[in-house]
């Protein structure tokens, strides 16, 4: 009875947390960038507190703002949807088996 009961409850908890009808890998995306996002906010942030009394303070702070505003997210394709790469030569096979191995 405690093993029908066990299964039961991980059953259940599997379906609430892989539902039918949810997208796993758009949601995994939308958490990503929101990941994402919420970093390079904390990082601007962290850079503007930062007190400059010297023009390559400021110029430093002004380059890593500019490069923490253009990270993007990068675009991940599943390697099953994925297009085969194409090349030149065939994949490596191995000689035959000699004939006095029988």
């Amino acid at each position: 009875m405690r093993i029908l009961l066990k299964s039961a409850f991980w059953l259940t908890a599997a379906f609430l947390v892989i539902r039918p009808g949810v997208d796993l890998p758009a949601a995994a995306g939308s958490v990503t960038a929101q990941a994402v996002a919420a970093g390079q906010s904390a990082i601007v942030e962290q850079i503007s507190k930062t007190e400059c009394d010297s023009i390559q303070c400021v110029g430093g702070k002004a380059l890593l703002t500019a490069a923490v505003a253009k990270v993007s997210v990068p675009t991940v394709t599943p390697m099953q949807i994925s297009p085969a790469v194409e090349t030149s030569e065939p994949a490596p096979v191995p000689r035959p088996r000699p004939a006095w191995l029988g």
